[in-house]
């Protein structure tokens, strides 16, 4: 196990470095001046040419990239061309707000995507696995922003019991919190809801058709032990990948729905700094999101060689 986490640990280091150089070049040709879009448009060229060069946007790619990157190891990302202030508090601030967007989206979606799944799995072709095959397979074709302006306008405007911004105000209480993220939260469950169920149906399917299944059968033992034992403990594994992947798309890949409900997170910081050229907030929070996508994805491996005997055996070799 230290060296298949060692490996992983390699590969990740390798994939950040890579996925910076891709990031810092992207960004380098992206249209617009940053100092450009500091000034404004009726700046003199003198002034936009001496912000440039106090920015340091003049300098070759190179010698940017390697104050960028050499900075970024240290803790040092950068000064943000927008609020010009250091980046990493900035984007740290975002992450946490993420953080409790998507902890708060997984508690309500991983239950109900799982048990749909289950369900539908173990009434394979009855009316119950129609309507929940049907219903996320419907929930997951709407836009996000046609569901959230659904729920503003019935909720917030019409019902008027939920607020319709997802910003609950410095010093607000956990319930408070909990209260103003009820409507975001509510576009994300339509979305991945239908996916979740979808993989947790297959996989539970192909469980229940194995051999150690049967095997379990013949033995006698009560249908719940079967199923606890030994049809979800595999067949939750494809699942629990899956959710590692949306975990760092709830964290960093929100754009729509933190915009729709003025949420101040990783995504909506994101878009912000991509329309005022704000580039090493760009980059920064890029670089930010695939090692949270990376993070997540090795969690859920070492979950997944946790529960699976098999993969605990094939590391040990």
């Amino acid at each position: 196990m230290a060296t298949y986490l060692l490996r992983r640990l390699g590969l990740a280091i390798i994939t950040l470095l890579l996925l910076s150089v891709l990031i810092f070049f992207a960004g380098q040709v992206l249209p617009g001046d940053p100092a450009r879009a500091i000034l404004g448009p009726f700046a003199s060229q003198s002034a936009v040419a001496s912000l440039d060069h106090q920015l340091g946007v003049d300098r070759p790619l190179l010698t940017q990239y390697w104050s960028w990157i050499s900075g970024a190891v240290h803790g040092n990302l950068g000064i943000s061309y927008q609020y010009r202030s250091p980046v990493a508090p900035l984007l740290g601030a975002a992450l946490v707000n993420s953080a409790k967007l998507a902890a708060f989206a997984l508690v309500v979606i991983i239950p109900l995507g799982v048990i749909g799944g289950v369900v539908a799995a173990l009434n394979v072709g009855r009316p119950a696995d129609r309507l929940i095959s049907l219903t996320g397979l419907s929930a997951a074709t709407v836009p996000e922003f046609v569901t959230g302006i659904v729920v503003i306008v019935i909720f917030a405007d019409g019902l008027k019991i939920l607020p319709p911004s997802a910003a609950a105000g410095p010093g607000a209480s956990f319930a408070t919190q909990l209260r103003y993220l009820i409507l975001p939260v509510v576009p994300l469950v339509f979305e991945f809801f239908g996916y979740i169920a979808r993989i947790t149906r297959a996989s539970t399917i192909e469980a229940l058709e194995s051999d150690y299944t049967r095997t379990a059968v013949l033995k006698g033992l009560k249908r719940r032990v079967v199923i606890g034992r030994h049809v979800l403990r595999n067949s939750l594994l494809p699942t629990i990948t899956v959710i590692a992947t949306q975990t760092g798309y709830l964290i960093g890949g929100l754009v729509v729905v933190e915009t729709l409900f003025n949420y101040p997170g990783v995504g909506r910081l994101l878009y912000n700094a991509a329309t005022e050229k704000d580039f090493p907030m760009l980059e920064a929070g890029v670089l930010l999101i695939g090692a949270v996508y990376m993070t997540a994805t090795l969690l859920a491996d070492l979950l997944s060689t946790w529960l699976n005997p098999r993969l605990r055996t094939e590391l040990s070799r």
